[in-house]
Parts: C-alpha cells; structure tokens; sequence
C-alpha cells in the first residue's frame, strides 16, 4: 500500500472516528435548544473553514469555483438545495442526540448507504443485481419490523439517511471540491443562523457568554468538531478508492451505536437486535456486489 493511500486510510479513520464520538459532544450542549446548537456550530464551522482556505491558499480555488457556478442558475439553484438538505439533517442529528435517540441515528446512517443505492436507480437509472435488490429488501424488513413492534415509524433514522442520501447526489451532481461546497453551504445559512442567535441575545435566552463559559467553549468548538473531519474527508475522498472509503464510514454509527448503548444507557431490545441484524445483513450483502 502506497504511502498516499496510508495518509487517506488515517484521514478517513480519524474523520469518522470523530463524526462516531459527536453525540458525546452535543450531549454537552443539551442545556441548550438544538436551534442554538446548529446555529452556533453554522457561525462556526464558516469562521473556521474560513481560516482554513487562507492558510491553505485554497481561498483561490474557492473563488475560482465560485466565478463558475454563479453563472450556472442550475447549480446555484442545485447549492441551495443541498444547504437546506445539510441543515436540515444537522437539525434532525443534534435534536435526535439531545432527545436520547442516538441509537435511532445510528440506525439511519447505517441505512444511509442503501438509501444512496435506491436514489441511483430511481433518479441517475443505475441498475441493481440480485443481490443488491435482496439487501434493499432486508433492509426494508428491518425498518418493517421496528415499525411494527414500537408502533411507531422511525423517522429520526430515515430522515438522517434520506436527507443524507439527497445531499451526496447533489453533491455528486454539483462537481464541486468538497471543501468549497460545505464552505459554500454554511456561508449562504449563516445571516439565517446569526439572526436567530441575534434575537436570542435580545431576548436574553442564549446560552452563549461569559456567564456560561463551558457552553460557550463548546459552542466555538462545534465549527472545529465540525471542519476538522470534514477536510480529513476530502482529504481521503481524493487519495482512497470509493469501496475502501464505504467500509470505513461503518465506523461512524457503530461507534455512535456503542456510545448510546453503553454510555447513555439507551434500550436495546431483542427488537432493535433482529432490525439492525437485518440491516447489518443488507450491508454486507451489498458490499459483496
């Protein structure tokens, strides 16, 4: 194995390694409402990709890819889409975490990869084999059967993997360097998110300030635990084959799938066991094309 390929493999690992731990994180900022939380972590995450582009000297290659796309109205329009996808999906993710469904995310982004397989027949007219078909199937009966049993659809886990799943086709259909589109992304929802944090200030019910100096910590860190893995990712995204890339991404809800078990003490029941059993079966399934 090259020595590129060793640099990609320690970039994915430490990516998802931190995207596995991040529950952890926000756990921390639960005196908070999932609205500040995603706001701050937007502010932040722009200032912190920000410095990154300037010490980098990519700042040039943003602008440059910037001067192409608004002359586009389809990618512009495409931008706006996947902005509110991401939005939306950081909302849903933080909100879930506080709300002691860290399983249930874990549950989605496991189901993430599957649902990226149906929108690539359904919108780019990719083609399935048996096997591939089989493991949608078995995927479909994990989240049946979870259904069934609680009585309650699990929308946190399909909405993250849905929400997920549309972003990285507009990514994919987009072409721009990962870097520059989530710079892009939290630029455009950033006076949104300063707003709302704007009148929380004026209503005096934020929870950023010298009077709450571990949140506020915290809340400036959220745009590191943000940029840092998403430029590891890149990083591995350029140097590391796409199968090689999915196997690792497992490592991310696994970790988070631990850390909600065994850490928050969330239930785990003979139901959820047979559902992920079922999804884990899919996967490997899948995996073996």
């Amino acid at each position: 194995m090259s020595i590129t390929q060793n640099k990609g493999i320690l970039s994915a690992v430490v990516a998802y390694l931190m995207w596995g731990f991040l529950p952890i994180y926000w756990k921390l900022l639960r005196q908070a409402g999932a609205l500040e939380i995603l706001s701050h972590r937007i502010f932040w995450s722009l200032f912190f990709l920000a410095v990154f582009l300037l010490l980098t000297g990519r700042n040039s290659i943003f602008r440059a890819e910037l001067r192409v796309l608004v002359q586009d109205r389809r990618r512009v329009c495409g931008v706006l889409v996947s902005t509110v996808l991401i939005t939306l999906n950081w909302l849903i993710y933080i909100w879930a975490v506080n709300d002691s469904r860290i399983v249930e995310t874990s549950l989605g982004y496991y189901i993430n990869p599957l649902v990226n397989v149906l929108l690539g027949v359904a919108l780019l007219k990719e083609r399935l084999s048996t096997k591939q078909y089989l493991a949608v199937a078995l995927a479909a009966a994990g989240v049946l059967n979870l259904t069934l049993n609680f009585g309650a659809f699990p929308w946190v886990a399909l909405s993250l993997a849905v929400s997920f799943g549309l972003y990285g086709l507009c990514k994919k259909l987009l072409g721009l360097s990962p870097i520059t589109g989530i710079t892009l992304e939290t630029l455009l929802i950033s006076p949104v998110a300063l707003i709302y944090l704007f009148s929380l200030e004026v209503e005096h019910a934020g929870t950023f300030g010298w009077a709450n100096p571990l949140p506020t910590a915290l809340f400036v860190g959220a745009g590191i635990v943000t940029a840092v893995p998403m430029v590891l990712f890149a990083n591995a995204a350029n140097q590391l084959p796409l199968s090689l890339l999915g196997f690792i991404q497992y490592l991310s809800p696994t970790i988070a799938l631990l850390t909600g078990v065994f850490l928050f003490h969330e239930p785990f029941t003979p139901v959820h066991a047979l559902s992920f059993g079922l999804i884990w079966l899919a996967l490997a399934l899948f995996s073996r094309r």
